[in-house]
């Protein structure tokens, strides 16, 4: 795992790319590397830094060179041993035993042919000194980012948005449509990107720089066809928990391939209990992490006591635990998380991700596996239940519906800890409950409705609002597949998971050094969890129900069937206490409203709605602190001003 930059045909591209590759040290501590080449009339920069995991040699250092090609590589090939026999096989020789190495003879075998046989996690650039091509591409499902700006015949890329932001300075603006869509996800989707001139390379895809100024882009993965494909492959009826444990076990096998130490995330609910039994197999004593956070913080949420199930799987299988409570001052780590999560994200779990991480990597560990994309794969989310649910609601007669929202509606969400999660799903379910299937969709995990969004925002964006959700249907809207359960994952797994889980994920873990591996997010598990039918990932109310019977051969029913656990922070509490002052000043005299951006108005109602305990607020609260520290330090990077890394203020008690 690794952080890249470079330019193509970019006025002063070389010190341009040094200080791409700068910015993203952290991403690859270990080691760093230039190349530099003609192009055309021009010249090829390419920039590295290393994060050492397999073949810890000067033999895996990169930018990597041979037989005329030049490559800069962040990720992982998990079936790289078997590329390796068959590259061998043809003639292939190799100096080391790294998969970048693997990777470079598969391209001079394959060209872009070779992509949709890599099966892993990868951003990379290949210049062909022979052509003068510069080739980018990015793995299948969007686990690893890539960002680029082009100008003229010139491009320029790195890992991460800010190294962007930071070396090109005023030549960059805030695009207003991204942070419209951050207010109503508390993401920007992986077909946005927060500046105007920069873009995200999407997932599946490559593109083609020559020299004389024309580019190619092509696809060589897609979830939507992989989706279509397997739903109509005969689906392995009773034999579904043997086949998909088969493929889950596969795949975390695959994702333990390391020169280093691995471990693993540990929260006690299924998916990472799942992952962590299985590693146990291939790595007796693997280390195993958790977090909790102090009482005074918990007892604001209704928070499960993930802690003591960490505990059961950890003395069955023989696993490492290290628990950590969690401490964070939170007003000086803010700052340092909306830097290094490059775009506006309100997810409050990157800062357990990030936390956990920094943790794993004092103790010396570089590589965890985490349960990510479970959820979305195999309708394990209450929203998925959710709008089941709303189908049949829609059949209940409107006289019994109309008394039955008016007494929700009256209802505070600050009852009691026992009462909350209940009233506030409540108040969330009627909210979309009566709508058409995608709408209902949308409304089940977004911030806003329409009517909220334009209120939120200047006047002047509400056709950027319709914009924007005119994106969501039509990304929604975009599939063949017959079935509820798995129209909602397919939309899932296309804006959900790479826009926010994975892209949170890479970017909190890479911050501290540390790379995240993500066992379910494969292109073999994704083939099967879309062979499985929509009736066997829900069954009753229970959700995700065909992972759990493939769990269910090595995990203890108590932690298969255990409630849904949430990854997640405890917002009511940093609210009301630490950030209460911030939230003030943010609202009524901060950038985004003295801009015009947002309303005072509308942010006002917001809190006096969370003060009365009417509706919970915590999360659009936050997301608004983050969004405003975000923006703070976009527009004083483009002001010219230097894009350097917050100091970070964390106590970690084992």
């Amino acid at each position: 795992m690794c952080g890249i930059a470079g330019t193509y045909l970019w006025p002063d591209g070389g010190p341009l790319t040094e200080r791409l590759t700068a910015a993203v040290t952290h991403r690859g501590p270990d080691g760093d590397g230039q190349y530099t080449h003609p192009a055309g009339d021009g010249q090829v920069h390419l920039g590295h830094r290393r994060l050492s995991i397999i073949d810890l040699s000067e033999t895996g250092a990169q930018p990597m060179v041979a037989d005329g090609l030049a490559l800069t590589y962040n990720g992982e090939l998990y079936n790289a041993p078997e590329l390796r026999a068959e590259l061998q096989a043809a003639g292939a020789c190799f100096r080391g035993t790294s998969d970048t190495e693997v990777l470079l003879q598969a391209w001079r075998r394959w060209g872009t042919d070779c992509l949709p046989r890599l099966r892993g996690m990868f951003a990379f650039a290949v210049f062909d000194e022979r052509t003068g091509e510069l080739v980018l591409a990015r793995d299948q499902l969007g686990i690893k980012p890539l960002f680029l700006v082009r100008r003229g015949r010139g491009l320029v890329f790195a890992s991460e948005l800010k190294a962007l932001a930071g070396a090109l300075g005023d030549a960059l603006h805030v695009d207003d449509a991204a942070l419209v869509a951050s207010l109503l996800y508390y993401w920007v989707p992986d077909t946005r990107c927060a500046f105007r001139e920069a873009e995200k390379l999407p997932p599946g895809t490559w593109l083609r720089c020559r020299p004389g100024g024309r580019v190619d882009r092509g696809r060589f993965w897609s979830i939507r066809d992989v989706a279509q494909q397997a739903e109509n492959i005969p689906e392995p009826d009773l034999a579904v928990p043997d086949f998909l444990n088969g493929i889950i076990a596969d795949s975390t096998r695959r994702h333990m391939l390391s020169d280093v130490p691995v471990a693993t995330f540990l929260s006690g609910g299924l998916d990472s209990s799942y992952l962590t039994a299985l590693a146990a197999q291939h790595q007796p004593g693997i280390s195993a992490y958790t977090i909790g956070f102090r009482s005074e913080d918990a007892k604001f949420e209704a928070m499960p006591d993930d802690l003591r199930y960490a505990r059961q799987v950890a003395q069955r299988f023989g696993v490492d635990l290290q628990e950590i409570e969690i401490a964070p001052r939170i007003l000086d780590l803010l700052p340092h998380m909306t830097y290094h999560l490059d775009e506006p994200i309100g997810d409050p779990a990157a800062i357990n991700t990030f936390l956990i991480c920094s943790a794993a990597r004092e103790a010396g560990v570089k590589v965890m596996l985490s349960g990510m994309g479970a959820d979305e794969l195999f309708a394990g989310y209450r929203k998925h239940l959710a709008n089941l649910l709303a189908v049949r609601y829609q059949g209940v007669p409107q006289p019994v519906r109309r008394p039955l929202q008016a007494a929700v509606d009256r209802l505070p969400v600050a009852t009691s800890r026992r009462g909350y999660r209940s009233v506030r799903f409540a108040k969330r379910f009627l909210s979309f409950a009566d709508l058409p299937e995608e709408t209902a969709f949308r409304r089940s995990y977004t911030m806003y409705d329409r009517l909220e969004l334009l209120d939120l925002v200047n006047p002047d964006l509400a056709g950027t609002v319709d914009d924007v959700l005119t994106e969501h249907a039509d990304t929604y809207g975009d599939n063949a597949l017959g079935d509820h359960v798995n129209r909602m994952c397919l939309a899932d797994a296309r804006m959900f998971l790479p826009g926010l889980n994975l892209a949170y994920t890479d970017r909190a873990s890479m911050a501290a050094s540390t790379e995240v591996r993500v066992p379910f997010v494969d292109v073999d598990v994704v083939k099967a969890a879309f062979s499985i039918a929509g009736n066997r990932k829900i069954v009753g109310r229970q959700g995700k129900v065909a992972l759990k019977q493939a769990a269910s051969s090595i995990l203890p029913r108590e932690i298969v069937y255990r409630p849904k656990g949430l990854f997640s922070a405890p917002l009511r509490a940093w609210m009301s206490r630490d950030l209460a002052p911030l939230v003030r000043e943010v609202v009524n005299d901060g950038v985004l409203v003295s801009s015009g951006f947002l309303q005072r108005e509308a942010l006002q109602r917001l809190v006096a709605e969370d003060a009365s305990g009417q509706q919970d607020r915590s999360k659009h609260l936050w997301h608004i602190v983050s969004l405003e520290y975000w923006y703070r330090g976009a527009t004083a990077a483009g002001a010219g001003a230097s894009a350097s890394q917050p100091s970070m203020p964390v106590e970690l008690h084992r």
